[in-house]
């Protein structure tokens, strides 16, 4: 007796599997390139620059370390997508630009935005204990001045 629905496994099984090969054909997301470190912003202690490369630095420098995963489809398109963003938004590597963002880093840390649930589920490093993302958040704000909702805590 045919069980029909094997059949259609799979075509779906050999279908799935040949749009993952040719997606991997996608440019996007393979560029995975660090530009210098331009400048830095004058930090208010090593410990706050440690932290911030621990948690931050990642999205938000170019100081990238790309996994090894990042270079496979869609991953790579959605973490390509998510440093670029990230280096627009804060980048720690190009401090002689406008950082619009910078004074929100503190509250980001402080209200569990940064750095995303995401991204701490698959880097272990990133997964700070409530002591250190006080000490980051701290310290983001006497470097980086903080928003006018928290006050300046300089």
């Amino acid at each position: 007796m045919k069980v029909p629905w094997r059949r259609w496994g799979s075509w779906l099984g050999i279908s799935g599997l040949v749009v993952l090969l040719v997606i991997q054909l996608v440019p996007y997301g393979r560029n995975h390139v660090n530009p210098p470190t331009v400048s830095e912003p004058a930090w208010d202690s090593p410990a706050t620059r440690e932290l911030a490369k621990q948690a931050c630095f990642d999205c938000h420098s170019n100081e990238t370390q790309w996994p090894v995963y990042g270079s496979v489809a869609p991953v790579s398109w959605l973490i390509q997508y998510d440093v670029d963003e990230g280096r627009a938004v804060l980048n720690f590597s190009e401090w002689q630009r406008p950082q619009e963002e910078a004074t929100e880093s503190a509250n980001a840390v402080r209200e569990g935005e940064m750095p995303p649930a995401i991204y701490r589920l698959m880097h272990t490093h990133a997964r700070l204990s409530s002591t250190d993302l006080n000490r980051l958040a701290s310290g983001l704000a006497k470097t980086l001045g903080a928003s006018p909702r928290e006050g300046n805590e300089r």
